[in-house]
Formats: structure tokens, sequence, C-alpha cells
């Protein structure tokens, strides 16, 4: 999995690395968990409401999520291979500017009633190119991070993919809590839900301009080096790109389900008032930042595998419990939560570094970024629209199995997964 050290450009500012991803992919999942958390209002104002099923734009605005995140796998093969052919920093400098026009149109996107078919195309779009920019994002900042650690720091590294984008996704979740309950109903359909995304616009010239001072992290080696071609990861490393799968499949579907679609799933299961599902989604959000670095830290010393295990077995076995214990209780809803970011972070601590490690330099983000994007299509982006779809059947129990049999599948592929923690990165 690893081979030969070779020179990389010295990490002098590691705190200035760390920042230049961070702000950058904090800003990415602000935009893009905007939607989920305002997903009610957009179906409201966006899609035509059917006379005979109230959950038909609720299920039209999280199909169209699951859209966003089927372009993902092209934004990771396209970015990746940016990254790999012309360095991190550029790759990193393309998508924020790309998430941050594609906000700006979500905040434009016209009515039904003004436009007509109109406003779900543009929404579409806007969700197209978001899914585009976050898939290589991902791709990006997860080599560019791992590549910036020193020794026996990659756990740690690794770990503050999540500290970012659960800080963009608690800035999102804490923005619309703001607003839910600072306006009125009748505003918050009119214009209330469109501020959140005019705002990440603007956030990410912010997180651009940041990131024009990170250092490259591909080594002169890799530089001089002959290009990859597009398909090359996939060609020459076929079951790296599997195991990417593997690894993956379990850990998404539980942080979609978890950080995302659960106050949704507690309002439609349980009654629980839309504003008290919010509130416990920003607080548990916070909790789980704080986990991350912890995660990071004890898989630095004790390795990757056990980390994995905790999560994936544990979600195996917990899933349907948690889920089947939430009550119209803002205070059950919180505790399911904050569990569940306990056992997720032996996942989100070390997904950067265990994917990093499995990849040679040469083709690292692009490697890194199809595989992964491809299960987060499939399994995480498509979390809301199957639990609210089993609950449209009149099979909400369903999808908590759904959760423990991938988590369980992963599972296996952790039991069989090299230890790779203590062995020196290539560059």
């Amino acid at each position: 999995m690893t081979g030969m050290h070779t020179e990389a450009p010295p990490t002098r500012r590691p705190v200035r690395q760390l920042l230049a991803a961070s702000v950058g992919n904090a800003v990415e999942w602000y935009d893009w968990y905007a939607y989920t958390f305002l997903a009610t209002y957009i179906a409201d104002q966006v899609f035509p409401e059917s006379a005979d099923n109230s959950l038909v734009p609720l299920l039209s605005t999280f199909a169209v999520f699951a859209v966003g995140f089927f372009m993902r796998p092209v934004g990771g093969l396209l970015m990746g291979a940016i990254a790999d052919r012309r360095g991190r920093r550029a790759a990193l400098t393309v998508t924020i500017l790309l998430m941050g026009g594609s906000s700006l149109l979500v905040g434009l996107t016209p009515t039904y009633a003004a436009a007509g078919v109109l406003a779900p195309v543009v929404l579409v779009v806007a969700r197209l190119l978001q899914g585009l920019s976050v898939g290589g994002e991902f791709a990006a900042s997860t080599t560019f991070l791992v590549e910036s650690a020193g020794p026996g720091r990659r756990g740690l590294f690794s770990s503050f993919q999540y500290v970012s984008t659960t800080a963009g996704q608690l800035v999102a979740s804490g923005v619309a809590a703001l607003l839910v309950n600072t306006l009125s109903e009748e505003r918050m359909n009119g214009w209330g839900w469109r501020v959140p995304f005019v705002l990440g616009a603007v956030l990410s010239l912010v997180g651009f301009w940041i990131r024009q001072g990170a250092q490259e992290t591909r080594s002169a080696e890799q530089q001089k080096a002959p290009r990859p071609g597009l398909f090359e990861a996939l060609r020459r490393h076929p079951r790296e790109s599997l195991l990417i799968c593997g690894i993956t499949a379990g850990g998404t579907i539980a942080y979609y389900t978890w950080t995302s679609y659960l106050p949704t799933y507690a309002e439609l299961n349980t009654g629980l008032d839309k504003a008290d599902a919010l509130l416990a989604g920003t607080i548990s959000l916070a909790f789980f930042a704080l986990l991350q670095p912890l995660g990071g830290l004890l898989s630095d010393r004790f390795g990757r595998r056990p980390l994995l295990l905790f999560f994936g077995v544990g979600f195996a076995l917990l899933s349907v419990p948690l889920l089947h214990s939430l009550r119209d209780s803002f205070a059950v809803l919180l505790l399911v939560q904050c569990a569940g970011m306990i056992l997720l972070t032996g996942f989100t601590s070390i997904s950067a570094a265990v994917n990093a490690e499995i990849f040679p330099p040469r083709v690292r983000a692009a490697g890194i970024g199809f595989p992964y994007s491809l299960t987060v299509a499939l399994f995480g982006g498509t979390a809301p629209y199957v639990g609210t779809l089993f609950k449209d059947l009149g099979h909400a129990g369903l999808f908590p199995w759904y959760v423990a049999v991938l988590c369980l599948l992963s599972s296996l592929v952790y039991l069989r997964l090299p230890e790779t923690a203590h062995k020196e990165l290539e560059r």
C-alpha cells in the first residue's frame, strides 16, 4: 500500500496548511448542507404540491439532493485529475469558486408560482454544479491534508477533514435554526430560506482568498513526472478502488443519516417540532466536531483498524435500537444523535488518512475521489430519499435495518484491511 519515501516539499507552516484546507472545506460544506436543513422550505416554493400526497414536494427536494450526489464521482475524477496533474492547491481553488457560484444560483432560484417548471430546472442545475465541486473538494483536500502532516500525525491531520466539514454543517444548521426561530413562517417561505445560500457565496470568496497562501504538497519529483491519464487510477489500481468503496459504504450511510437526515426523520416519524429538531442537530454537531481530533490521535497511537471496527460493529448492532427509540422528545433525539456521533467518529476521524494511505501519490487524488464519491452517491446521497420513501410506503421501520446491514458489510472489509498507520506515506 505504501512504498519508499520520495522527497516532498517540506511543510513549513502546518497550521497554515490546516487552515487553508479547513476553512475552504467548511465553506464548501456549509453551502452543501444548507440545502438539507432548509429542504422543507425549498419543497414548498420550488415544487408543485400534489393533491393526493403532501410528501411529494419533500420527496422531490430530496431527489434533487440525491442528483447532486451523482455528480460527485464526476467531480472526484475531474478535480482529482487536476490535483494530480496541476497540483493540490490548483484543484482546491477551482472547487471553492465553483461552489460559491452554485450556492448563489440556489439562492436566486425562482419559485414554481413565478416561473413554473423553470424553477426546479434551475435548482437541479445548481445542485449538479455543487455536486461537481464537493466531489472534487474531498479528493483534493483529503490528499492535501494527509500530505501536509508530519510523521505520526496523519490521523490527527486527517481528522480536520470532518472537523471542517462539521464546522460548515454546524454553521448551516445554526443559521437555519436562527432563521426558523426569528422569522415568521411567511417570511421564511418568502425570502428567509434564500439568505443562507447568498451568504455561502460570500463566504466562498473568503475561502478562496485564504487558499491562495497554501503551500503545494505534491513532491518536486511528482511535479516533473509525466501526467497521469484520467482513468489511470481505476485501470492500474482496481483492487484499491474497490477497497475504498467497501470502506466507505457503511460510513457514508451512517454519516448522512446521523448528521443530515435525522432531524427530518424525527419530524416525519415522531411529530417532533421542526425548530427542536434543528436545535438538537446543531448541538450534536458541535459535540461531533470536538470528537474528531481525539479519534485521529487514537488512530496514530493504536492504528486505523480498531477505530473502523468500533464504528462498523457498533452501528451494525445499535442502529436499529437507536432509531427505534426516537420519540416526540428533544432530549431523546439529542441523546440518540450524540450516541451515534461517538460511534461515527471511528470512521470520520480517519477516513482521509485511510484513503490516502491506499493509493500512490501519482494518482492519489483521482484514485480517492472517484470510488469514494461514487459510493457516497449510491448510499449517502440517497439516504434522505430512501428514508422518506420508506415512510411514504408505510414501512418506516425498515430504514434502520438498511443502515445496520451496510455497516455490517463494511465491518467485514475492515477486518481484512491491512494496518497502515505506522507506515511511511509515499510522496
